[in-house]
């Protein structure tokens, strides 16, 4: 039996099918207060709080925890701490407990930036500059400090694919014939597809490497630009791209903030997601992924973006072509 914790959200969606697909026994792991359906193929469900002092019994007679549950986005640093660091270590203690093997997927956040032409590998030390970037940058540290833990990160890049609505805002402007061109010239990031990224992971799960964190993305680095050109591809219509200065971003984070704080509601740009674009990128080394879990990554960009269009027109999200 194989926990899955996140299992509602776009990854773990994907994973529970993959699994289940391959006859694993799956049980999804999901917030009592959820109001997102838990996936159909899961062979069973328990609703537990990551924090729940019972979290534990929800393991019972699982071989094998993938942790993907945790925080992108909050108002307030605590709210990172609390699901990424706090939630992480809950979620290691209780596989220990039950004698499981934890698969904890972190983020290349919590390594912190690098530009294409200095790509980071897994020796570096890690520099995160974002608030989230610590808390997962703690969460794994939470993992290795678990005592009679057998543990496995994953750090991916950006994962984009079909169920994803993190990138719809782009495609949706896309459509409407404006795409902003925000971050430095030079910058670029890791990407991965939702596909080979669920690839990685079943690898993890087969073929476990005790105690290593390992980079996880397409070996091409995608730079700003080529993502809205691709983007713009995709959604087949003659958008134009407009390059956004970083003072201005950083003027639109600003008024981003403000407006968050007087209204309660989370907007798209604010300091830290200006760090972000402001740095001079996020790339790294995708060697370990292939030398120890035997993936490379398949999908293009090009490819990717044009399933993940596909999908939002059967939705409804964009206009049929």
């Amino acid at each position: 039996m194989i926990a899955v914790t996140g299992a509602t959200g776009f990854i773990g969606r994907h994973l529970v099918a993959r699994l289940a697909a391959s006859g694993r026994k799956v049980r999804a792991i999901v917030r009592p207060e959820s109001r997102r359906t838990p996936p159909p193929e899961a062979h069973d469900t328990r609703f537990v709080a990551l924090t729940d002092p019972h979290l534990a019994d929800a393991f019972e007679d699982v071989d094998l925890v993938v942790h993907l549950a945790g925080c992108v986005r909050a108002r307030a640093v605590d709210e990172f701490t609390r699901s990424n660091v706090d939630g992480t270590r809950a979620v290691a203690q209780a596989a220990a407990a039950n004698h499981a093997w934890l698969v904890h997927v972190s983020s290349l956040a919590a390594a912190g930036p690098a530009p294409p032409t200095a790509p980071r590998d897994e020796s570096d030390r890690p520099t995160p500059i974002t608030p989230y970037g610590v808390s997962k940058l703690d969460g794994e540290r939470a993992v290795v400090e678990t005592n009679d833990l057998r543990w496995t990160i994953l750090r991916p890049g950006v994962v984009y694919g079909p169920q994803d609505a993190s990138v719809l805002t782009l495609f949706r402007m896309a459509d409407r014939g404006l795409l902003p061109l925000v971050g430095r010239a030079t910058a670029a990031y890791t990407f991965i597809h939702i596909d080979d990224m669920i690839r990685a992971l079943e690898a993890a799960i087969e073929t476990p490497s005790d105690g290593r964190a390992i980079f996880v993305g397409h070996a091409l680095p995608v730079t700003a630009r080529t993502l809205v050109e691709q983007i713009r591809a995709a959604v087949g219509r003659p958008a134009v791209i407009v390059p956004l200065p970083l003072p201005v971003t950083r003027a639109a984070a600003a008024l981003c903030e403000l407006t968050a704080q007087v209204t309660g509601r989370l907007l798209p740009l604010d300091r830290w997601r200006y760090a972000e674009l402001a740095a001079a990128g996020f790339v790294c080394r995708v060697d370990l992924m292939r030398e120890l879990l035997g993936v490379e990554a398949h999908v293009g960009l090009a490819e990717g973006l044009a399933r993940t269009a596909a999908w939002y027109r059967q939705q409804g999200w964009l206009r049929p072509r």
